[in-house]
């Protein structure tokens, strides 16, 4: 709706980007009865700062990125979502002054730095401080030590997700034919009296895992599934703009989210406005791969809190501007703060991933699948998914999509990038060098369009395999030299990369 929203005095104007889910609870434990100006579930934020002050992003339920002026005290207070699932930037200009922006390239040139505003923050005038707000008890190992409780995991999913279904506007699920899409999809078809009107998408290569997987899903769910492709060359050609909205370097996120900017635009042209999708599962159920050779639980644990901590760069990022570029909303369930609570309190060692000849955890994010598996259903629909996708191995969604996409961008990059070139990259690019041609052709085209020093600085580096954080590289000898995020350089997956033959030294991802 329109913008900025008002207090009941119109001297606190609120400009807000989200979704706030406990809306109706919160408005109804305000003090102040007056009617709402508007219908939208925000509003309930600039009367709720009216009531609580600081404390007012601390009783949100939902993904939100937003500010608000006081005129009445003269304060400024601005938060982000406990995750970061929404995006927000901010900078101080050469006269003092202070921006906020939901995307970098609005407020880059007018500051003198423009920084990331972190996740479960709220920055008050009134402090001159950005103060944590969201502060998760198992953040630390100690707290993640309940029982291995399926029915609990179970039952805050499907909470997750049908918070979510709060929409006026037309909306589907986005189904890459994997674990994390197919079990938001499922969930979301058993709202339906008839499963049909709900809209599922998919894209990939032709023949890809992803558009087999995904098909294969909608027609055991029974939806209106739609499936785009698209072509290695669509996917370089796209590379500009995917880098111009995303507002990244990095490889990983370029590789994933080039075919997502695709579907986003296919998506809102059909009148969607509204997606779900599974990011975030991996982070908090130890998914990726490499979670394989996880020594043991505490080691697993603290690697997905430094994954769930780093998404707001990574997954969240992507999925907020690739949808959002055109137009398009995306939520994701699995960073619900409830459904967290419930799987990151459970021991770890329910997460390690045992040999495939064990009884259970036979499998990556064996705790959600168990979850769902038919012993699990209650409500007599019949099982959530097959088997053979509930039981599918893990595909990173750039590998999904089609394997053909990373090897031919990056046979594009080594075309594109000369050798010359390439040993300018520690000169050109001191910050974060690419070590790879690849990262040095998405860096150099994110410099054509931010040339500021520090929208640099807003991209993470770092070594990286198969998407694990720098301290996860060391739980394998064999990773040291490698170089490729895809999950298929982790020996763990059925198509691996042959680790003893790493092409590249180093990679961000």
């Amino acid at each position: 709706g329109n913008q900025p929203l008002y207090s009941h005095d119109g001297l606190a104007a609120l400009s807000v980007n989200g979704e706030i889910y406990n809306h109706v609870e919160l408005r109804e434990q305000l003090s102040d009865k007056r009617p709402f100006a508007t219908g939208s579930d925000c509003e309930v934020i600039v009367h709720a700062f009216r009531e609580y002050g600081l404390d007012v992003a601390s009783k949100l339920d939902g993904d939100f990125a937003f500010v608000i002026v006081d005129e009445k005290t003269g304060e400024l207070y601005a938060a982000r979502d406990p995750m970061g699932v929404n995006s927000l930037y901010f900078g101080y200009g050469e006269d003092g002054s202070l921006w906020f922006s939901s995307e970098m390239k609005a407020i880059a040139k007018h500051t003198e730095r423009v920084m990331v505003f972190p996740p479960g923050h709220y920055y008050s005038s009134r402090t001159r401080e950005i103060t944590k707000y969201y502060d998760p008890d198992w953040q630390d190992v100690s707290a993640a030590k309940n029982a291995l409780d399926l029915p609990a995991v179970h039952t805050a999913f499907e909470k997750a997700v049908n918070k979510r279904l709060m929409s006026e506007v037309p909306y589907g699920v986005l189904l890459s034919g994997g674990l994390d899409s197919s079990l938001v999809s499922s969930v979301v078809a058993r709202e339906f009296d008839d499963p049909k009107k709900l809209k599922t998408f998919s894209v990939g290569l032709e023949g890809s895992p992803d558009l087999v997987a995904a098909q294969r899903v909608a027609d055991q769910l029974g939806t209106d599934h739609y499936s785009f492709t698209f072509t290695v060359q669509e996917g370089i050609d796209a590379v500009s703009d995917v880098i111009y909205h995303l507002e990244t370097y990095d490889v990983t996120t370029i590789r994933a989210g080039t075919p997502m900017f695709l579907l986003a635009r296919k998506i809102k042209g059909l009148g969607i406005k509204m997606v779900l999708s599974g990011e975030g599962s991996d982070e908090a159920l130890a998914g990726y791969l490499y979670f394989h050779k996880a020594p043991d639980g505490t080691a697993l644990h603290e690697e997905c809190v430094r994954k769930l901590s780093m998404l707001h760069m990574y997954d969240c990022l992507r999925a907020n501007k690739a949808t959002m570029a055109w137009g398009l909303e995306v939520r994701v369930p699995f960073l619900d703060k409830d459904f967290l609570d419930v799987v990151m309190r459970t021991d770890p060692d329910f997460k390690l991933t045992k040999p495939r000849d064990a009884p259970t955890q036979n499998i990556e994010k064996w705790l959600m699948r168990a979850a769902f598996d038919e012993d699990q259903v209650t409500d007599g629909k019949g099982p959530y998914l097959p088997d053979e996708v509930l039981w599918r191995q893990k595909e990173q969604f750039s590998d999904g999509v089609g394997y053909s996409w990373i090897d031919g961008l990056k046979e594009h990059c080594e075309r594109v990038v000369s050798d010359e070139a390439f040993s300018t990259a520690a000169f050109r690019f001191p910050h974060n060098t690419p070590q790879t041609k690849e990262a040095f052709y998405f860096r150099s085209i994110f410099a054509q369009h931010f040339p500021q020093w520090s929208a640099a600085a807003t991209v993470p580096g770092g070594p990286s395999i198969a998407c694990s954080s720098a301290v996860a590289i060391e739980w394998d000898e064999a990773w040291k030299g490698m170089a490729d995020p895809s999950g298929r350089a982790v020996g763990s997956h059925d198509s691996a990369l042959d680790a003893a033959k790493p092409k590249e030294a180093a990679a961000t991802a």
